[in-house]
């Protein structure tokens, strides 16, 4: 694949430039920097735009609004929030438990939960976006709150833009991911195992002859154990079968899983998105209810694509038009394996950039508020530390 080809599949706002000589020699990462640099122009930023219903509504509305919003994302590429240490600076804290993207904290009978700008990926992290925390954290608050007639949920409060307040729970140790398409680039992703030849996967049938990103028939569920380090398939079955839920948990998580799918699809739809896998963490509360836990319908936890432009794109054999981290996926995984590298080079300024712009779009298409970035010169742990102090203080 030329690189001209690898950016007009993989990033799925553009479109490819007339082709033109590539400078040679040009080591492997270096070809790909310069491939990033011929995008610049993003010639069918407007035409993308036009198919969001969001916040301005019109194209040059939301020219601006990514002109605006990249200034400040730019300002804040030096001061992301990469890691924290609340057990240091706010007094009642336990012990610190660093997540792929979260670090949770212990309160009593709450749990802290930092949302920091980690981009977590193929089982480890491959960057620092700015704002991401904040607006998967506020994302997550907006559907906690839209979803509560589908399933109840441990969100307590959110003292600051990173942080939410929730209930102590006993979380099940499998994560409830469902599926609406073909698609994926992981090891553990629907296409992955299909174009290996596997058809039963997590106890679902897949049928023969589907193409790459081709919608299901049905939404389907495919979960994986938790795990630090990568996580493992596994079917409702062995989950009940080695002990990690009874045979009622099992159902009533999964009725609710999808579920909450089927809604998420239906609000993104009419947001002009189509809501194409997620993932959601369930848990038990003192009094033994099953709550919905950590984030819903994320930019992290889910692949989004755009609605209008999908038909005519899979038809072409083109990768769907994304508002996700899947271009960034992809990036990482033309020039290095993820997997493997025990080093990976650091994603170019340009791509962390344009993800915290989809990210922050992406909170705006689907909640209709504005974003409000934060005093990015500010520390963001003093910030923190000062806020969730307060919240415990009024617990």
């Amino acid at each position: 694949m030329t690189l001209t080809q690898f950016a007009a599949s993989s990033f799925g706002l553009l479109t490819p430039p007339s082709p033109s000589p590539l400078p040679s020699p040009l080591p492997r990462l270096k070809a790909t920097r310069w491939a990033i640099s011929i995008l610049k122009p993003f010639p069918r930023r407007k035409a993308f735009m036009g198919t969001l219903k969001s916040c301005g509504g019109e194209s040059a509305d939301l020219d601006k609004r990514k002109a605006d919003a990249l200034q400040y994302i730019q300002e804040a590429l030096p001061n992301c929030l990469t890691e924290t240490d609340l057990h240091h600076t706010v007094p009642g804290i336990g012990r610190k438990i660093r997540g792929k993207v979260r670090d949770i904290y212990e309160a009593k009978d709450h749990l802290i939960l930092v949302t920091t700008d980690r981009l977590s990926a193929f089982d480890r992290v491959l960057a620092s976006v700015p704002y991401k925390g904040e607006v998967l954290n506020q994302t997550s608050v907006w559907w906690f709150d839209n979803t509560k007639h589908i399933t109840s949920n441990a969100f307590v409060s959110a003292p600051d833009p990173n942080v939410t307040i929730a209930k102590k729970c006993k979380v099940f140790p499998v994560e409830f991911v469902v599926r609406g398409y073909l698609t994926g680039s992981t090891s553990t992703s629907l296409w992955t195992v299909y174009s290996k030849g596997v058809r039963s996967y997590c106890g679902n049938v897949l049928p023969e002859g589907m193409s790459k990103n081709e919608r299901l028939t049905c939404n389907i569920l495919t979960p994986t154990t938790k795990s630090a380090d990568h996580d493992i398939p596994i079917s409702g079955v062995e989950i009940v079968k080695e002990g990690l839920m009874s045979d009622d948990e099992f159902s009533e998580v999964a009725g609710k899983a999808l579920s909450l799918f089927a809604y998420g699809q239906e609000v993104a739809l009419e947001h002009g998105l189509l809501l194409v896998d997620t993932k959601y963490e369930f848990g038990k509360d003192a009094d033994g209810s099953i709550l919905l836990l950590d984030e819903v319908h994320t930019p992290d936890s889910s692949r989004y694509w755009i609605a209008a432009t999908y038909e005519e794109h899979h038809r072409q054999g083109l990768e769907p038009e994304n508002i996700d981290k899947e271009f960034m996926r992809l990036w990482f995984k033309n020039i290095c394996n993820p997997y493997e590298d025990e080093i990976l080079p650091d994603a170019p300024a340009e791509l962390v950039s344009e993800l915290a712009w989809r990210y922050i779009l992406l909170y705006e298409t689907i909640t209709g508020s504005r974003f409000e970035f934060s005093a990015n010169m500010n520390p963001i742990h003093d910030r923190i530390s000062r806020n969730v102090a307060e919240a415990l203080r009024l617990l």
